[in-house]
This record gives C-alpha cells, sequence and structure tokens, in this order.
C-alpha cells in the first residue's frame, strides 16, 4: 500500500502527524505526494527527522521542461526537510503535447536522469489519469525505462474493453521489466453529483466500509499492483482496514452489483 498524501494538500499538522500514526499502526512505508499537492510536502518534513528511513519517499514534478523540473526538486526536497527523495515521477503526464515537451530535449525527463545521477533522486517514474493515460504510459516505457509508473484502475474503468487492453498491456510490460505498478482511483464512485462535498477527493469516493472492502479488494486482486490510498484523510483508515482483511478478489457478479447500488460513473468523460 502506498499513502495517497495528496490527502495532506490542506490538512493542519496536527491532523498530518494524527495521519502519520495511522500509517505507522499499519505498517505503510511508501509515501506518494507532489510539488502541486498543497501544503503536503509541508505536512511530511516534519515527519522526516525521526522517520526517514521509515519510508519510501517518492514526489512529483508537474514542469516539463528540464529548468523547471529540477525547480521543482530542488524546492521539494526543502519542504520535505531531506537530501534526497527515493523517487521522482514525472505527473499527470497524458497530454500528447506535454509528454513530447518533457521526453525532449531540455525536457523534464532530462532533469530527472540527472537528479539520479546526481543522487537527488533513486529512481524515476511517470504518472497520469483519463482514459488514454495506459496507451501513453505504453509510449513512455517505449521512451524510457522508467522503475514504476502510476494511473488509475477500479472494476468500472475495466468494463471499457479498451482500456482494460491497454492497462493489461502495461501491466505486462511492467512485470517483464520489474517495473513497479501503482494503481489509483480504486474507490472512485464518479463526479461529484451535487456541490455539497464530504471528502476532500476531487472525484465523490465510496463511503460505507462494506463498499470500500469490495473496491480495495477487487484492486488488490490484480498480481502485482501497488495500491494508492484515497486523497483523503477520514477515508484512510478505511481503505488501510480493507487492505488488511484482503483475502480473496470479489467475484464479477459482486462488483456489478456494487457499481449498479452505487451508480459508479466515468470519472474522465467518455472513453476514447
Amino acid at each position: 500500500m502506498l499513502f495517497g498524501a495528496a490527502a495532506l494538500a490542506r490538512a493542519s499538522q496536527d491532523d498530518a502527524d494524527r495521519a502519520l500514526e495511522v500509517l505507522l499502526r499499519y505498517g505503510v512505508n511508501h509515501i506518494d505526494t507532489a510539488a502541486r499537492y498543497g501544503d503536503s510536502e509541508l505536512r511530511i518534513g516534519p515527519w522526516m527527522a525521526r522517520h526517514r528511513k521509515d519510508f519510501f519517499l517518492a514526489t512529483k514534478t508537474g514542469s516539463r521542461t528540464a529548468r523547471e523540473a529540477r525547480e521543482d526538486l530542488h524546492r521539494s526536497l526543502e519542504r520535505l526537510r531531506v537530501d534526497h527523495v527515493d523517487l521522482i515521477q514525472l505527473h499527470s503526464l497524458g497530454h500528447p503535447d506535454d509528454w513530447d515537451r518533457a521526453m525532449g530535449p531540455d525536457g523534464a525527463l532530462e532533469a530527472c536522469v540527472r537528479a539520479k545521477a546526481e543522487g537527488l533522486a533513486r529512481f524515476i517514474g511517470v504518472t497520469g489519469h483519463g482514459w488514454t493515460i495506459a496507451a501513453m504510459h505504453r509510449r513512455s516505457l517505449a521512451r524510457y525505462d522508467f522503475d514504476s509508473v502510476l494511473l488509475p484502475y477500479n472494476f468500472f474503468m475495466a468494463q471499457d474493453a479498451r482500456y482494460r487492453e491497454a492497462f493489461e498491456s502495461v501491466l505486462a510490460i511492467c512485470r517483464e521489466r520489474h517495473t513497479a505498478v501503482q494503481v489509483i482511483k480504486s474507490i472512485a464512485r464518479g463526479p461529484w453529483a451535487t456541490t455539497e462535498r464530504t471528502h476532500s477527493t476531487w472525484y465523490q469516493p465510496l463511503e460505507a466500509q462494506a463498499d470500500i472492502d469490495r473496491a480495495v479488494h477487487w484492486a488488490l486482486g490484480v498480481p502485482g499492483v501497488h495500491l494508492n490510498t484515497a486523497g483523503d484523510l477520514a477515508l484512510l483508515p478505511k481503505v488501510l482496514d480493507a487492505a488488511a482483511r484482503y483475502e480473496r478478489r470479489p467475484s464479477d457478479a459482486d462488483m456489478s452489483a456494487l457499481a449498479a447500488s452505487a451508480r459508479m460513473t466515468s470519472l474522465f468523460g467518455l472513453p476514447t
């Protein structure tokens, strides 16, 4: 399990410290944050003085040029109060124009490769959202031997044959290369249907423990994936509790019933 530290974007330090206790209690040892996650890096910084060796620390740069990506990383190191991160990721690299810039001359990838050579990062990854991201990750893996990929996957998205096939293709490549596959949006229900939001996630999540159990257990049933927790501190213990009790993957019939009862819909518009 990974801790999705977007949950700390607007959290107080007290709330963040309580989240740390939850992570330690469940034995979570991977923190996934980003330069663009509000105050997240600032909230994690105080943890590092006592717990740097306890966590695999990952952050992201959303910049596309080498200069800006390098500036992002140095700022992240300062905010996190560390001299290196374990993983630096190209954030949300799904649009072809962004991809061309980040992967081209003087692009963000060059900055990450240089950071790795200088000992500022141990590994390099790529992340993204949307219906086309699995196909884009295939393209990224053809361009560079990334150490990790991060992308959405849940039962609803798996019902789209094109996305499922693209995801499985990426998974096969990553298994062959021993590349880590990190999955997000496992408990997504759909876009917020009202303006009154009960959680800090940008999408409406499943909330009942039984529903979260089924969604988390279904995602954990994909061999070799690492599950990222939702970006909401109130949901954190529910997701970790579900993961701790995982025994078997729910049947497709069980998941179809959940999708129908929860009225699951697409987070990313119509599949393309």
